[in-house]
């Protein structure tokens, strides 16, 4: 397989675990999907790092399941830091697939994903309505750590937090949040 065939073929990959465009009614995110493939994640708090590993793995998730050998997988993939999008599908795939997996409800990664895309105020940057500017202030935003304490503008939002949520790992952030939609 040719090296740009495995980067497009990776970046479908991802897009399908958390975004099906015949279920959004013609609505296409492309172009957010793809600015936030092209941030790095960078981190503040040290235990983030267990994100940034996580996404870093989803490549290797793609080649085992696509038959690729990691030898392809960290020539052609490795060669960068992970991305937002890496972390965040990788983070909402945790939580589905460690956390709240119930046969009943079916999967609900691309659930999770788009709460993140949304809490981050990304919600309406569809195609149409894309703002690359406005994106970027907003990752920028999250990525240092600049939002609202109960997380508004990061994340998740968890409303009445006791703890200012943006001094916390983002796991942690998101076992508040899930509990939370646990009570609910």
């Amino acid at each position: 397989m040719t090296p740009s065939r495995i980067v497009n073929n990776y970046f479908a990959w991802m897009c399908n675990l958390v975004y099906n465009p015949k279920i959004s009614r013609g609505v296409s995110y492309e172009k957010l999907l793809t600015t936030l493939n092209e941030i790095d994640f960078v981190y503040i708090i040290s235990q983030d790092s267990n994100r940034f590993e996580d996404g870093v793995n989803l490549r290797y998730r793609f080649g085992y399941e696509n038959n690729i050998p990691d030898s392809e997988i960290e020539t052609y993939l490795d060669n960068h830091p992970c991305s937002i999008l890496e972390m965040m599908i990788a983070l909402s795939l945790r939580c589905e697939e460690h956390i709240m997996g119930d046969d009943d409800v079916g999967n609900r990664t691309g659930q999770w994903f788009w709460n993140m895309i949304v809490n981050l105020g990304l919600g309406s940057m569809t195609d149409q309505r894309f703002d690359r500017d406005y994106v970027i202030f907003c990752i920028d935003r999250f990525i240092n750590r600049e939002y609202e304490p109960d997380g508004e503008g990061g994340l998740v939002t968890i409303p009445n937090c006791r703890q200012d949520l943006r001094t916390i790992e983002i796991w942690y952030q998101m076992m508040w949040y899930l509990s939370n939609v646990l009570r609910n």
